[in-house]
């Protein structure tokens, strides 16, 4: 019997076994990989955590990792498949049961699909979801971007590096990112923006050779010759298994507030997963924290 069990290994999850450990409890971090970090180990620059600008997501992870290791947490390796709640929760993993006084979903989110034809079977064979993990298997090559958010410019940015040409695919006419991040796309030569468009397919067999594109204005459709095509279109939230027994939005993300408190006591959510304005990484972390602040109350109470 645990006192805390926290999901997942993000920024939300290794700030909440820091502060669990420094209030005295019994803290368990379990996640699907052995390294943890998150999402945020995909980023390649992290240019608005305070105090460590321009840090790259790897090495702010290893920090966050790090600092987690030197407080004490336990880490254990296994993927969860369901929980049970009661006056203990239960977790029923791929490598057996845990249980604990509460616990902190901080499981975070996904990436999104296109769901057009291609990409699925061209997954791993030129079509990627991170441009930091696969972007160096591109370099002098030609490669598309989709998507219009934080993500996609900052994929195109980071690619536009390496490759010969980067096309950046948006269905509108104007970006959702962050203003510096658009001027930075729009002075990169190498960077062709392809707007009011959206892809249609993925063209190739063993390997991407293009992308089919349709201008939703004119309705005309054109393919891209490129190499590879990285999709950034947002996320959904893993809380598939948690159907029936938390209250989840329409979305899927964890109805919860600041506290962390969900519709079922003793158990939390911090970070991407719950239900907030902003995900950011700054907010996960804030996340963890009043998490276990939340924890306390309800064990001590």
């Amino acid at each position: 019997m645990r006192d805390l069990i926290i999901i997942g290994a993000g920024p939300a999850g290794l700030t909440a076994g820091i502060y669990g450990k420094r209030a005295g409890l019994d803290t368990l971090i379990l996640d699907e990989s052995c390294i943890g970090g998150g999402q945020v180990m995909t980023t390649y620059d992290v240019d608005n955590y305070p105090g460590l600008p321009g840090i790259s997501g790897m090495d702010l992870s290893e920090k966050l990792k790090s600092h987690a290791d030197e407080a004490g947490v336990e880490f254990k390796m296994g993927t969860l498949a369901g929980i049970e709640t009661g006056d203990t929760i239960k977790l029923h993993t791929d490598s057996g049961e845990l249980e604990a006084k509460a616990i902190i979903i901080a499981t975070g989110a996904t990436h999104n699909k296109l769901g057009i034809p291609g990409e699925e079977e061209l997954q791993g064979m030129g079509v990627s979801y991170c441009a930091t993990c696969d972007g160096a298997f591109f370099r002098g090559r030609t490669t598309a971007v989709i998507g219009g958010g934080d993500v996609a410019l900052e994929d195109a940015l980071f690619l536009a590096r390496g490759c010969k040409k980067v096309y950046l695919v948006h269905r509108r006419d104007a970006f959702r990112g962050a203003k510096k991040l658009e001027d930075k796309v729009r002075a990169t030569e190498n960077i062709e923006l392809v707007l009011n468009t959206v892809p249609v397919s993925v063209q190739g067999e063993d390997s991407v050779s293009g992308l089919t594109v349709r201008n939703v204005k004119t309705g005309e459709e054109t393919v891209l010759t490129v190499d590879g095509v990285f999709v950034a279109v947002g996320t959904h939230p893993i809380t598939d298994y948690l159907k029936g027994k938390l209250e989840l939005d329409a979305r899927g993300y964890i109805v919860a507030d600041e506290t962390g408190k969900t519709s079922v006591p003793g158990v939390y959510a911090a970070g991407d997963v719950r239900t907030k304005a902003l995900r950011q990484i700054v907010t996960a972390a804030a996340d963890g924290a009043n998490a276990v602040e939340s924890v306390l109350e309800y064990i001590n109470g």
